[in-house]
Order: structure tokens, then C-alpha cells, then sequence
């Protein structure tokens, strides 16, 4: 075990989740040609409503109706949040570790997410049962890279910042991990990120010890 890190925190979505917005986007052209697109464009002239539902500051209800609304109902509530939540995948190679990794190092989840995709999306998946606590930004009531919702994991472990190693995709979001003292590696692979391990001497993979 190294004796730098007590704690292993990481990102959720595109690091141990991959998800494709354009799932969506292709569900919705079939119920009405250019619905995904028209989709596309208000998410994208509309990012605060998403960020808005991040901090947990509407309901899933609120915003599936303000979607639904933007679509011109041409599909339910129900139909949305359906298409909305299976965007994703897991990173199964990433995921065998977690229980190596869980053996010397707590595990903390760190995510902006949202209530349907917890509810609706991920909830169910089995490498979860590893983490030591999920800290989600729709209950934190903070997003990445706000200060608050890194405070959030610390209020959790007790530990010292220089005892957290951090994992995250978002080059912005790696930065305000290490801004708390945290040492923080941008997720690009799986390759690159046991390479990162076995430089820190963390042990990922039965046989492979850094």
C-alpha cells in the first residue's frame, strides 16, 4: 500500500460510465424526424437548466417537463426520461479493479449527475457496491469544480488533502481537486490510468504492483 493515499476518489461518468448523448438523439429522430436535433440545440442553448437539475435545484419532474415542453410533447414525460437514462455503458476493465483497489484504499464516487440518471440509469450497476460513499451533486447541492462538492468528499474520508488521489476525465474538474491539495490525474484510458498507479505504487491488478 502506498502511504501517501488513504483515499481513491473518482469521476462516474466517462471513467468507470461512458455514455453517448446521441442514444437520445437517435431514439427521438424516430418519433419525429430532427426531434434530436432539436433536442441537441435547446441542451445546448440551455445548458443551465441541465446545470440547474446537477445542483439539485429542479426536480426530475421539473425538468423532464421543461424538456418535454421545449419538444413540443411529442413525447410523455415517461417516454423522456426512458430515452434520457440508457446513454450508458461501463468500463468493465476499470471496474475489476475497484475491488483490488478497495482492499487497501477507501473508494469515493464523485459525480455531477442528476436524479433520473441515478434512478433511472446507473443505480443498479454492480461495481457501486465498492465505494465507501457516493457524493453527487444534485444531494451535495454543488458541481464540479465548485469548491463545495470536493469539500463534500473530505467532510466524508476526515483524511488530509495530500491522502486523496483523484480521477476524472474533465481537465477543468481535475484542476479543482488538485486546487484542494489533492493529487489529481486526467482520465484518458485505462492504460494511461494503471500506468498512473504503478507509478504511486498503488496495487490495481492482481499480479501488478507499482
Amino acid at each position: 500500500m502506498s502511504n501517501k493515499y488513504s483515499v481513491i476518489v473518482f469521476d462516474l461518468g466517462n471513467v468507470l460510465l461512458p455514455f453517448d448523448y446521441k442514444v437520445v438523439l437517435h431514439k427521438l429522430d424516430l418519433v419525429e424526424t430532427g426531434l434530436g436535433e432539436r433536442f441537441a440545440e435547446y441542451y445546448k442553448n440551455n445548458y443551465e437548466i441541465h446545470r440547474r437539475f446537477e445542483r439539485g435545484e429542479l426536480t426530475a419532474d421539473e425538468f423532464a417537463g421543461i424538456v418535454v415542453g421545449a419538444l413540443d410533447n411529442k413525447v410523455t414525460a415517461a417516454e423522456f426520461i426512458e430515452m434520457y437514462s440508457r446513454i450508458f455503458t461501463v468500463n468493465d476493465e476499470l471496474a475489476r479493479a475497484l475491488p483490488i483497489l478497495k482492499v487497501n484504499y477507501r473508494l469515493v464516487l464523485l459525480s455531477n449527475t442528476n436524479e433520473i440518471h441515478q434512478k433511472h440509469g446507473w443505480h443498479d450497476k454492480e461495481f457501486l457496491k465498492y465505494f465507501d460513499k457516493l457524493v453527487l451533486s444534485h444531494v451535495v447541492g454543488a458541481v464540479k469544480p465548485e469548491e463545495r462538492i470536493y469539500r463534500a468528499v473530505e467532510d466524508f474520508t476526515h483524511a488530509s488533502p495530500g491522502e486523496h488521489l483523484y480521477i476524472d476525465d474533465i481537465p477543468e474538474y481535475v484542476e479543482g481537486g488538485k486546487k484542494m491539495g489533492w493529487d489529481a490525474v486526467q482520465f484518458v484510458g485505462n492504460e494511461e490510468l494503471f500506468a498512473e498507479f504503478e507509478k504511486r505504487g498503488i496495487k490495481w491488478n492482481d499480479g501488478k504492483v507499482g
